[in-house]
Formats: C-alpha cells, structure tokens, sequence
C-alpha cells in the first residue's frame, strides 16, 4: 500500500502492548546511521569508543528499510553534523569534543569530524537514503530542534514512527522523548538501535518503554508490515 492511501492497520507486538501501524501514517526513521559513529576512522572512533555495535546495528536497520519500502511507508534519516566554519556548533559541544580527544573539526581518517560534507558526515551506504527519501541535518541530538522535520511529518501525515539508529542513549532517546511530547505514537526497535556503552542502550530502552512509548523488535515490525 502506497503512503497516504487507505486506512490498512497491522499489528505490531510490542512490550508491554500491542501495537496497531497505520501504514498510511506510519515512518520509520533512521537516527545518524553516519560513518562518524558507524565506521571505524569516524568521531566515536577517534574518541576511542568501542564503535562495534553500531557498526553491526547497520546490517539490521537495512533489513527494517527493506520492509518499510516494500510495504509502502515513508523511511525518514538524520544526520547530525556542522557547517564547515563551525558557527553552528556551540562552544560547550567544541570544548566536550577536544577533552574526549577526537574534536569536532578537526582532521581525521574519513576527512573532517562532523562537518557536512565530508565522508564521517554521510550515511553508511548499506542504509543511505533511497530517492526521494527525507533526510533531516541537524546540528544537536534532539532532531526535532531548529530542523523542519515536525513540519515534514505532518505534511506526510505522520501518527506513528518507528525508531532505528544510533546512539541509543543520545540522538535516538531525544529525538523519541520529543516526538512522544508532541503526541507521536512512538515505538522503538530495540535490536535496530545500538550504543557503544551497552550498558547505556539498556538503560534507555527501558526509560523509552516505561514513559515515553514501547519498544518492539526486528521480527515483530518485519512481521506486522509484511502482513
């Protein structure tokens, strides 16, 4: 079924409720799903975070977007990065940048980390934006901030989003607290999203699933849209 067209429902199993997706108001969004936090030679990289998870999550989040697509509903990404000048990144987020020894800006492996444009910048091909799909930069966490993306959804007429990306604790648990603030019905796929600190997804899968939406997996979203 097309985006925008009829009012199909299928059921998503989800803890602790079951979850009914309206294709025709459904997206899935994928969170910064970029090399800077994906690839080996990116940001978290050069900042000595233990990047394998995320690295891994890529192949799982690209076998959601395959379901999405083939069930017609809308696949959403974002990129977090700054202009090249670096007006745009705040000061605090500079100085937190050079004490974790990797700052933004400055010159790395897969070219400059964080600005836009440069390779750490773009998506991981496995996962990149197909045409015509809506891609979100930001320049924070929160991908709702200083962004069109609130705009883009209810032009869509976007209800209901499913959550994939990277990191767990950090832009997918902010941009997930906004979107339920804003009365999104808001479901994480707890395998599709990944952090170098496990400790830390765990912790935000379960705040996520206890205040601000549900969680589901893998298997449960594959399953509802190829109904």
């Amino acid at each position: 079924m097309s985006p925008g067209t009829g009012t199909s429902a299928r059921a998503l199993s989800a803890r602790p409720w079951d979850v009914s997706l309206p294709l025709d108001s459904t997206a899935l969004i994928c969170i910064d799903l970029q090399h800077d936090f994906c690839s080996e030679g990116g940001w978290d990289s050069a900042a000595g975070l233990d990047i394998s998870a995320c690295a891994d999550v890529v192949a799982v989040v690209a076998g959601v977007q395959a379901a999405a697509r083939a069930a017609g509903i809308q696949v959403l990404h974002t990129r977090e990065g700054h202009a090249a000048d670096l007006h745009d990144c705040p000061d605090w987020k500079l100085e937190r940048s050079v004490r974790d020894g990797a700052p933004i800006g400055a010159a790395g492996p897969l070219g400059r980390f964080l600005v836009r444009g440069e390779p750490g910048h773009g998506i991981v091909d496995a996962v990149a934006p197909a045409p015509g799909e809506l891609v979100i930069d930001k320049t924070g966490k929160d991908a709702f901030i200083a962004t069109e993306l609130d705009s883009e959804l209810a032009a869509r007429g976007i209800t209901h989003l499913l959550f994939t990306g990277v990191t767990t604790e950090c832009c997918v648990a902010s941009t997930f607290r906004t979107a339920s603030d804003r009365g999104y019905h808001c479901i994480l796929v707890e395998d599709a999203c990944a952090s170098p600190v496990p400790s830390f997804h765990t912790v935000a899968v379960e705040v996520a699933e206890r205040i601000f939406g549900v969680v589901s997996n893998t298997d449960a979203v594959i399953a509802a849209l190829a109904q």
